[in-house]
């Protein structure tokens, strides 16, 4: 993890209004709440909030998710020998009931960090469960807690390409419908002329807030493709190509490419989680970064013929890349009836059990590797407002594979 701070405009324009510091109050106790803990981003929330010189800190921290987490996958919470006060509750944020019991007893709370989402067959059943869930912790946490400080959203690139689908990405029955924004994708880009879950969360937290007369802040968070850990999370690409690859070398076939000729041949990005989660630590205790949207990826470009050969290596599998449409597949019908195989693999390898369900997002990894067309987001603002963080994102993808590896979740 690497903050940076020093030599960034937003801090230059700190030292010119004659502030002493461009860090925070050390002495004060920041209070966390991070709905969806277990997911992909909020494992990383959970990792970093607690760790010494995290900004704002020293952090205490309580964590929500509709599961318990597996205590396998979550890192110790201890620092040399000391425990670090990290409390997690098992909250429904889709039940009122439910949310308002939990969250309203944490009066202590001073930042909350939302990175939960719900999916639906459809996306306008996605966008009012969602809807629900967002407007169902802000009732039960913002009169509740005196101290409350800032708000973060997390929403993500779709903002600018369409409506979330089942799958998880941009819903493909509405994309000839609405053409996506010219990318690099900027903040101030307008929305689509077409509903979406995100831009109802953006309106339900402004609506609520301003009833607050600006003594709360917010910022929203646009990852792209997230690089991440959690074995929890319906979006992890990283761990469904590695459940694709440890099947492949099981039955001794070659590591084949499933997607489309752009994403194979063209630029891609991607969001580390852990960057994200930096991002959003910064923008919850830095001045400069209250009230704004922020495009969050690791400033940097990939081509997935390369990331291909990456997995191929970990897997130790031969690479077969694009082969023209006439051999395209869909990896969710090429994973039918694999469970018994997954099962052996956990079993040959002494991996913590899991159902291949739980790991493997075919459908999601469809979507995802299937884009017809290059999309790309634009860094520049949150660099203006301070935040110099980034990640190289083939060191991303082993650093993630790695760990799956290192908690048994993958062989």
């Amino acid at each position: 993890m690497s903050w940076w701070w020093a030599g960034a405009i937003g801090a230059g324009k700190k030292k010119l209004a004659g502030e002493e510091s461009v860090r925070p109050n050390k002495s004060q106790k920041s209070v966390a709440l991070i709905i969806g803990a277990t997911g992909i981003v909020g494992s990383s929330l959970y990792d970093i909030l607690p760790v010494p010189d995290t900004p704002g800190g020293p952090w205490k921290v309580y964590g929500v998710s509709r599961h318990p987490p597996q205590q396998s996958f979550l890192s110790p919470n201890l620092v040399d020998g000391v425990g670090i006060p990290v409390e997690h509750f098992v909250c429904d944020i889709a039940n009122p009931t439910d949310a308002f019991a939990k969250l309203s007893a944490l009066t202590d709370v001073t930042h909350v960090f939302y990175v939960a989402w719900s999916r639906r067959p459809t996306a306008a059943e996605t966008r009012t469960v969602n809807a629900s869930m967002l407007r169902n912790v802000l009732a039960a946490i913002v009169p509740a807690a005196p101290n409350l400080q800032h708000i973060c959203i997390q929403t993500g690139r779709d903002h600018y390409l369409g409506p979330f689908g089942p799958t998880g990405a941009a819903d493909a029955t509405s994309a000839s419908a609405i053409k996506p924004r010219d990318p690099p994708y900027r903040e101030e880009t307008p929305r689509l002329a077409a509903p979406n879950f995100y831009y109802d969360l953006e309106d339900i937290l402004l609506d609520e807030l301003y009833k607050r007369e600006g003594a709360v802040t917010w910022t929203i968070h646009r990852p792209t493709t997230i690089f991440g850990f959690s074995p929890c999370s319906s979006m992890n690409l990283v761990a469904t190509l590695c459940a694709y690859a440890a099947i492949c070398r099981k039955e001794g076939v070659p590591l084949r490419w499933f997607g489309s000729k752009a994403a194979w041949d063209g630029f891609s990005d991607a969001s580390d989680a852990d960057l994200v989660a930096e991002q959003q630590i910064w923008a919850a205790v830095d001045p400069y970064a209250k009230n704004e949207a922020f495009n969050c990826s690791n400033g940097d470009l990939f081509k997935w013929k390369h990331l291909w050969a990456v997995l191929a290596e970990q897997f130790g599998v031969p690479a077969v890349g694009y082969e023209g449409e006439e051999r395209r597949f869909k990896l969710a019908d090429a994973m039918k009836g694999k469970e018994r195989t997954w099962e052996e693999i956990v079993r040959d390898n002494e991996l913590v059990p899991t159902a291949l369900k739980e790991v493997g997002k075919w459908s999601y990894a469809d979507a995802v590797l299937g884009v017809e067309f290059e999309h790309m987001d634009n860094m520049n603002k949150s660099k203006e407002h301070g935040f110099l963080g980034f990640r190289n994102s083939v060191n991303s993808f082993n650093t993630w594979i790695d760990k799956l590896k290192a908690y048994k979740i993958v062989p």
